[in-house]
Parts: C-alpha cells; sequence; structure tokens
C-alpha cells in the first residue's frame, strides 16, 4: 500500500530546498496495518505534503525478520526509512520530520512550547493506546478515567492556549506540529464520545481550520493512509505479532 511519489515541496509547510523532494526516495514506514504508535508519524508526514510507502507487519515472523536483518536499533518498531537512515524511537522519528518540513516553530522557545504541548498530547494517546489492548472486563473503567481526563484536564488546557493568545494557531500563528498532534487527537477524542468537545470552541475551530488545509483535508478522505480505529480482527494480529498475552 505505497502512496507514490513523493511531492515536491511548497512553499509554507514542507519547504525545505526547492526539488530535493522530486529526486528524495519516498520514507517508508514499517509497522502493522493500524494507527498504534505509527499513526502520529502519518498524520505528520501527510500534513507536510509528504507521499510515503508502507511495509506491513503480518506476523511474528515479519517482525523478527527485521531485528534480525539489523534494521531495528532497539529490537522495536515504528522505523522509518527516510533520507538514507533508518530511524527507531518515535519522538526521534516525529523531531527529524517536523525539523525537516518546518513544522517546528522558529526558535528554541516556540520549540519549547510545542514540546510541551506535545508531550500532553502524547500521555493522553498513550492511554488510549493501553485502553484498546486491555481487557475487556477492564475496559469500562479504564474508559471513564479517560473520558474524565480529556474533559477536565486535557481540553481544558489546551482551550486555555488558545484562548490565552487569540491565534490562529497553537504556537507562533502558524502551523506546527503541536496542531497536527493535538488535531488528531481531537479526531480520536470525537471517536469517543462527540459530547466531550462541546464545551470547547476553539478547539472546535481549530480542528476545523486545520481539516480544511488541503494536504489534511486529502489524507482525511476515504482511501488515504488514515487507519481507522483497532477493531477485533486487527487486535488479534496486533497481539500475534508482538506476541502479546
Amino acid at each position: 500500500m505505497g502512496e507514490g511519489t513523493a511531492m515536491a515541496r511548497r512553499k509554507g509547510p514542507g519547504v525545505e530546498n526547492p526539488g530535493d523532494s522530486i529526486m528524495a526516495a519516498k520514507p517508508k514506514l514499517y509497522y502493522f496495518d493500524g494507527r498504534g504508535r505509527m499513526e502520529p508519524i502519518r498524520w505528520l508526514l501527510a500534513a507536510a505534503g509528504v507521499e510515503f510507502e508502507e511495509e506491513f507487519l503480518e506476523t511474528s515472523k515479519d517482525l523478527e525478520k527485521l531485528r534480525n536483518d539489523g534494521s531495528l536499533m532497539f529490537q522495536q518498531v515504528p522505523m522509518v526509512e527516510i533520507d538514507g537512515m533508518k530511524l527507531v524511537q518515535c519522538r526521534a522519528i516525529l523531531n527529524y520530520i517536523a525539523a525537516k518540513y518546518n513544522l517546528y516553530g522558529k526558535d528554541t522557545k516556540e520549540r519549547a512550547l510545542i514540546d510541551m504541548y506535545i508531550e500532553g498530547v502524547a500521555d493522553l494517546n498513550e492511554m488510549y493506546l493501553f485502553w484498546s489492548i486491555s481487557p475487556p472486563n477492564e475496559q469500562a473503567a479504564k474508559m471513564t478515567q479517560m473520558k474524565d481526563k480529556i474533559a477536565n484536564c486535557y481540553l481544558p488546557a489546551f482551550e486555555k492556549v488558545l484562548k490565552s493568545h487569540g491565534q490562529d494557531y497553537v504556537v507562533g500563528n502558524r502551523l506546527s506540529r503541536a496542531d497536527i498532534h493535538l488535531v488528531e487527537l481531537l479526531y480520536t477524542v470525537d471517536e469517543l464520545d462527540p459530547s466531550l468537545l462541546a464545551n470547547f470552541p476553539l478547539l472546535k475551530a481549530l480542528k476545523t481550520r486545520i481539516s480544511n488545509l488541503p494536504t489534511v483535508k486529502k489524507f482525511l478522505q476515504p482511501g488515504s493512509p488514515r487507519k481507522p480505529p483497532l477493531d477485533e480482527k486487527n487486535l488479534a494480529k496486533v497481539k500475534e505479532i508482538f506476541q502479546l498475552k
């Protein structure tokens, strides 16, 4: 399920040196055919206007092959081949993509704010990830706890940020990875319970604004590399690939 050739970069998100991406190989993503820890990487590449290929792990043998051929520095995925490197560790991958495509702020102060906000997003994403693979008899209690955190901690915090400066974007009044990761989270929140966003008009407006960016709008269309929520069939495959009990 590769996604064609890398797009020529444009002004705005994705600017590096004109014409470089025409010659560059497409980034190649190694993971299972689902969201997990790879989905923020897909979102960020898509928002930057970068098309990519994916090689899906189907069984534990596929993962073992990557481990045995030396592709995985710490014996784990996600792994992304980009610019001649085989990058592992999600933060390292996301940091590289954000810096390469001008989505990481204009200075160290903006980068610090972006890092702080996306770490908050990552905390909630971890809660969602562990909820999605938890035993059925534990899911109701975990969902209640997660909704409480969403409604009373995370969404109010991000709404306050937007209110504090009155700008269209989270940091520096221009698109950054903070906007992309936050809007990805808002889509997840909508899937869990649309009413959770009801009292946060600035976050809803941000979600609409980012969703209407041409690159993001394309990624949100059916048939894009965006993955659906984990279902029982894919959960069984994930457990087999990673040998989870």
